[in-house]
């Protein structure tokens, strides 16, 4: 199949930047970029990234040819669509023994 996991974990946070300020005084992480959406904190084997929004868990990242085709096929096995952002190309999905993940190129 060719797909991997990526670097990224995403989180969401109604208060993006308490969160992270929790992982930069506990867990001496940095913060690396911010936007009014997200604040991003990245290491040197894994990035974290805290979304502003209501809590889906932990969501790993994993790259896959195309998006769309992934989708589907996943959609047929079982995984069930949590949000889809076609213009990036990105599309969150569960499955059926419960992890997130988001689909990128």
């Amino acid at each position: 199949m060719g797909n991997t996991f990526g670097t990224d974990i995403l989180i969401q946070s109604d208060d993006p930047e308490g969160a992270a300020h929790w992982y930069v005084t506990e867990l001496g992480f940095a913060i690396t970029g911010e936007t009014p959406q997200m604040v991003s904190l990245h290491g040197e084997h894994i990035n974290l990234f805290i979304e502003r929004g209501p809590s889906l868990g932990p969501v790993l990242e994993v790259t896959v040819p195309n998006v769309q085709e992934a989708k589907l096929r996943l959609q047929r096995s079982g995984c069930t669509v949590v949000k889809d952002e076609p213009e990036v190309p990105r599309c969150y999905v569960q499955d059926p023994h419960g992890l997130i993940y988001y689909l990128t190129e």
